[in-house]
Formats: structure tokens, sequence, C-alpha cells
């Protein structure tokens, strides 16, 4: 009589081929992301290879000074290969926030990706225009993010500090508007302004303060979570935001 698998030896098969799968989906979605970049970075290659070869004759010159020449060699391909790889991102990353800046939604979409405690809510305020005002719940206090035409998300600012005003108390607010005029933050940099700001407060008082300003629920109709796809039709859009 056949012996049955034991139920965690089926589920650690079963997690390792979830893993495996896993890591199968993320080299095919790098390799898409490289061939698309390739087609509109045409240099990318070259400047790849450059940084390769560069660090691979860097660590090798360092090594033959000292006599360990063979030694540092793979020493200098593994760091080759990670400069190249970490250039092929960046030039990623620049690529894909080239082409969302300028796009409704495009804040909201950079806010989500941020690494660390940052607790995000998107829409909490908005127009029929697809302007929007974002709520950042982070070490710094509260920061609202607005994207949109500048003499309507003013007002949008205006209103939400002090709708919020009342709920937070002494909490410092931080208002951000997203934009390439005088005062505004480029969309490229909007992340790493926001973890520029002075922390004013603590892990425990965050808790406290998202479920305070959870209760004031939201005053915009649903927008666009990401950028717009550039030739969408902004009218087609506008209406069903308006019927919601």
């Amino acid at each position: 009589m056949a012996v049955k698998p034991k139920p965690d030896k089926e589920a650690r098969k079963a997690a390792r081929l979830a893993k495996r799968e896993a890591s199968r989906a993320r080299r095919k979605q790098i390799f898409e992301a490289f061939k698309m970049q390739r087609r509109e970075d045409k240099a990318l290659i070259p400047i790849m290879v450059g940084v390769f070869l560069l660090s691979v004759l860097v660590v090798s010159g360092i090594g033959w000074f000292f006599g360990l020449h063979w030694i540092v060699l793979p020493v200098g391909i593994a760091l080759g290969m990670l400069a190249a790889v970490s250039i092929f991102g960046r030039r990623v990353q620049k690529s894909v926030y080239a082409k969302a800046d300028g796009q409704p939604g495009a804040a909201g979409w950079a806010l989500d990706t941020m690494r660390g405690r940052w607790r995000v809510t998107q829409g909490v305020a908005g127009t029929t225009h697809l302007d929007a005002v974002h709520r950042v719940i982070g070490r710094p206090g509260v920061i609202l993010v607005a994207e949109g035409a500048p003499h309507r998300v003013k007002g949008l600012l205006a209103q939400e500090k002090k709708r919020m005003a009342r709920t937070i108390g002494q909490v410092p607010i931080y208002d951000v508007v997203v934009g390439h005029d005088e005062g505004q933050v480029p969309l490229k940099k909007l992340q790493r302004h926001l973890m520029k700001l002075p922390n004013n407060i603590s892990t425990k008082q965050m808790d406290s303060l998202e479920a305070r300003l959870a209760a004031l629920g939201s005053r915009s109709a649903a927008l666009p979570k990401g950028p717009l796809p550039p030739g969408a039709k902004m009218r087609s859009l506008q209406r069903t935001v308006k019927r919601r």
C-alpha cells in the first residue's frame, strides 16, 4: 500500500514551486524591461559595458599593484556586473518618471512606491478636472501632496488642512505641490523630498494618527490609480468621475 506524503512535505513542495515561479516571473519581467529600455535608450548597452569594463580594470589594477591580480579578478567581475545592473535600474527609473511626469495620478503612484513606514492615502480630495490631494503619514507628521493645476490645488490644500486641524492637534502638516514651477517639487524628486523632512512623531503616534484621519473619509471622486496613459481620453474619464 502506497504511503501518502505528509502534509508538511506537500506544503514545502508547494512553497518551493511557488518561489520558483515567482523567481521566473521576476526574471522575465526584468528581461522585458531591459528589452524595452534598450529600444528607447540607445546609450544603455554602451554605458553598461563601459561601467563593467571600468570596474574590472580598476579592481584588476589594484590587484596587480599588490601582486594579487588573478585573485581579485573575480571580485572585479562581480563588482562590474553589480555596477552595470545598478546603471540599468537607474536609467529605467528615470525613463519611467519621465513618461509619468505631468500625467494625472502620477504623484499618487510615486507615493505608493515609497519604501519605509509611510502610510499613503490617495485622493483624499480632488476635482472633476483630475486634480488631487494625497495624504501621507510618516515620521515627519502629515504631508499633503497635491497634483494638478496650481490655482485649483491651492484651494484643495487649504480646505484639507482646515478639515484635519481639529483632528490631529499639534502634529506638523506639510504641503507639497508636484510640478516644475517655482516652489513646486518635480515628480522624480518627490520621494527624496519627503525623506529629507525631519522626524517629529513616533511610529506609535503614526498608528493613532492614521486611525483618527481614516474616520474623516475622502472628499474626492474615484481618481486613476497611477499615471494616466498618454492618449487616454480625458473627457470621457472626467465624465466618469462626475457620475461617481
